[in-house]
């Protein structure tokens, strides 16, 4: 601040013909003190405080300061009330940026909201979810965390556990923090706290030899040299934080080296200087703390001593510091070149030179804007605050064991909504030896496939994984929840990805398929095989008693009926499932018209045997031929109006399911209702005239044969229903060709195996002798 001045007091365009002077105060950072002494500054009251050129202590109108920002608040909360100006070079308290309640203040800091927005930035850039927070029991430490909760509102960053570093009972305190911090699983600390307070955790730290932890620091430690000490470097190298923006002062390191105190008048605060430099000591006369150190002559040069007092190669706080002097300067040199009637005040006013007023400079600081010497323009917004920026730092070994500051990146932000942040991982040394960025979380990322199930009672970093539903995907890393797959998708086994669904039909490809289509054409065969064997022994007695013209139409009804299974078989399409359902019912209402037929025929024989009845001459061939075109006729109707009114049409299935079913829909169920019941109402009269004809005196059983073969036929049918609504997908159409072949190959042996065994192995027995047995 010195230099400052000086330099001003010789920039011949900067405040001509007027000197700066300055007092200086010690806070000993305590809140009480730096009220007292802010107070007895502008009062000019206190005959202590020196440093003054002027010979006295003046009433101060604006003052530098303070460093922190408890104090800060102090002095802004009693002097703001009398418009009185302070410029603070480190207080970054974001809740002195609230300009309605701090109306004079500024400070050359930003403001720890920016430091905040950044941390966070830099916690969810690197995946740390899982986090420590130690903060100061101050202003800076609750507002600073305060912000940095408030910045990781809505992301996936939690906190594992929050401390406080107290200013009293640090004996029992400190170890309990640290012992929470060992415990933890949270391998990221973040700290809120001045450098005194942090200073107390690192003892305790080293001293219990936690060296797996990635610090993240602030401002205001983590360019400190005196907690750098290559005793932390174990358990705090490669600690990131955020330093303020590094700046040069040309001039300052060789106004250091021939700075002394007999330059100044008597100041106390320059003499403590002095002693603690030079373990020397002003004071004449033996006393406690000086009796063994020699005086000072205050010729001494700052040369020949290595301090991080005389270090001017990383200015950071310092270079604060001297654009504080430099803006309230500016503020005065832009209130002097003020024109009379051209004035901000009333009517155009002017301020008094001669008799500069606190408000009157508050007035002018707010509006400066101008550039150091470094090409930095600087100026405050409407809360008092400058631009953000910071440069990101990293503690790093040194060739002889000592901590090096490497500036890894940086962090600017243009206004509050607009930041821009940079990192050059590769450059960056990780906390704990790691070679790697650590990994901080509470659960580890969820793989594709699974989501996010936040367990009970526990922060939304906590979570189990769960595997995706069925017919749901996540295809990236951490989802929260899962997304259902789009009409005719499924989801992988994996669940990480839609496939098209699986087209179910019944085809000839697959083994059941081929298995019903073998037996339909083996049933095909079968009947050919007894529609030749009845054809080649035509003329016998057995075929010929047996109506061969009727034996042959039931064959070849028989046929039809196995070769309809076929058409159940196959992808659906318009023809097939129109094909498909009428040749199923004429087919079967045929067949059971020629059985009918017979039934009719065997039962009025025996009635007709009766002397002097002649009903057989109504049921001769072509009554038969009439009745069997007169019931497959309606079946016809039926089939058409069927067809014509809503027929049946490929329809797909797909619900909650990984396959898409192609099936039939059978259009108008009435329709369809009316195909089944005329087959069972034919089939039902068929049964119950050849149930009245079992017992008839008839050789070969014509009737009993038939009464059982109906019963396989109703039973199949019966227990079709059921079966046929309850069977999925393609069991559907599967239940209903066995149906269709287990009735037909009952209507076949019941009815011609008998036959074909005495045609075939028993020819003794096919004679019109036996015939005429009974």
């Amino acid at each position: 601040m010195i230099f400052a001045v000086e330099e001003i007091n010789r920039n011949p365009q900067l405040l001509p013909n007027l000197t700066l002077g300055y007092a200086l105060a010690d806070t000993c950072l305590a809140a009480r003190t730096t009220l007292a002494t802010a107070l007895e500054l502008v009062t000019g009251k206190d005959p202590v405080i020196m440093g003054s050129r002027c010979g006295r202590t003046p009433e101060v109108p604006v003052i530098v300061g303070d460093s922190l920002s408890s104090g800060s608040i102090v002095i802004a909360r009693t002097l703001g009330v009398f418009s009185i100006p302070m410029v603070s070079y480190s207080a970054t308290c974001a809740c002195l940026g609230d300009h309605q309640k701090y109306p004079t203040f500024f400070r050359t800091v930003p403001s720890d909201a920016f430091q905040a927005r950044a941390m966070a930035r830099m916690l969810r850039l690197f995946g740390w979810t899982w986090v420590g927070v130690i903060a100061g029991d101050d202003d800076y430490g609750k507002f600073g965390i305060q912000h940095l909760l408030k910045e990781l509102q809505n992301s996936e960053v939690c906190v594992a556990f929050s401390e406080v570093i107290p200013k009293f009972n640090l004996e029992r305190s400190i170890p309990r923090i640290v012992e929470t911090l060992r415990h933890s699983t949270a391998n990221v600390i973040v700290t809120f706290a001045i450098s005194s307070d942090m200073q107390v955790l690192m003892k305790e730290v080293v001293r219990q030899n936690i060296t797996d932890r990635q610090w993240i620091a602030t401002e205001s430690w983590i360019t400190s040299s005196r907690m750098s000490s290559p005793q932390n470097l174990p358990s705090f190298g490669g600690t990131l934080g955020f330093a303020l923006r590094k700046g040069n002062i040309p001039g300052l390191g060789s106004f250091l080296t021939r700075f002394q105190p007999k330059d100044l008048p008597s100041d106390p605060f320059v003499e403590e200087f002095w002693e603690v430099m030079f373990e020397c000591s002003f004071r004449n006369g033996p006393s406690p703390s000086s009796s063994a150190r020699p005086n000072c002559t205050g010729s001494e040069s700052l040369d020949n001593v290595e301090s991080f007092y005389t270090d001017v190669s990383a200015l950071r706080f310092t270079y604060s510091i001297y654009k504080a002097v430099y803006a309230i300067a500016h503020a005065i040199h832009n209130m002097l070149s003020c024109q009379p009637g051209h004035g901000p005040f009333e009517k155009g006013g002017c301020p008094n030179v001669t008799n500069l007023q606190p408000w009157q400079i508050l007035h002018y600081i707010q509006t400066v804007n101008f550039t150091t010497a470094m090409g930095e323009a600087t100026h405050f917004d409407e809360n008092g605050e400058p631009p953000a920026a910071y440069d990101i730092i990293n503690w790093q070994s040194g060739v002889q064991g000592t901590v090096e500051f490497v500036k890894v990146g940086h962090f600017d932000s243009v206004d509050r909504s607009h930041s821009k942040f940079d990192i050059d991982v590769k450059r960056v040394v990780w906390g704990g030896g790691q070679n790697e960025v650590p990994v901080s979380v509470c659960s580890m990322p969820c793989p594709p496939g699974t989501r996010k199930a936040v367990q009970k009672g526990k922060p939304i970093c906590c979570f189990d994984c769960l595997p995706c539903a069925a017919g749901e995907i996540s295809n990236t890393t951490g989802s929260t929840e899962c997304q259902k797959c789009q009409d005719r998708f499924w989801s992988n086994a994996a669940r990480t990805a839609c496939v098209p669904k699986e087209v179910e039909f019944l085809s000839f490809q697959e083994t059941m398929g081929i298995i019903l289509a073998a037996l339909s054409v083996s049933g095909v065969v079968l009947t050919g095989s007894v529609l030749a064997t009845f054809f080649f022994h035509r003329d016998t007695p057995l075929v010929r008693a047996n109506n061969a013209e009727l034996s042959f139409l039931l064959l070849l009804s028989l046929s039809l009926c196995f070769l309809c299974a076929l058409a159940f078989i196959g992808r659906p399409s318009p023809w097939s499932c129109m094909l498909r359902h009428t040749l199923f019912g004429i087919s079967f209402v045929l067949c059971i018209s020629c059985v009918l037929s017979r039934t009719v025929v065997v039962l009025v024989a025996f009635r007709a045997s009766v002397p002097g009845s002649n009903i057989m001459q109504y049921f001769g061939p072509v009554q038969q031929r009439v009745a069997i075109f007169f019931c497959t006729s309606i079946q016809v109707l039926i089939c058409v109006l069927w067809l014509v009114l809503s027929p049946p049409v490929p329809s797909e299935i797909q619900g909650r399911s990984p396959r898409i079913i192609l099936e039939c829909d059978v259009g108008s169920r009435a329709g369809f209702a009316c195909v089944l019941g005329y087959i069972g109402l034919l089939a039902a009269i068929c049964f119950l005239l050849a149930f009245l004809a079992r017992k008839l005196p008839d050789n070969f059983n014509e009737a009993k044969f038939i009464t059982f073969s109906m019963l396989i036929f109703c039973a199949v049918w019966i227990t079709f229903v059921p079966a046929y609504v309850s069977s999925p997908g393609k069991y559907t159409v599967a239940v209903e060709i066995f149906a269709i072949l287990a009735s037909s190959y009952g209507l076949l042996l019941c009815i011609f195996a008998p036959k074909c065994y005495i045609i075939l192995l028993r020819p003794e027995k096919n004679t019109k002798k036996k015939m005429m047995a009974k």
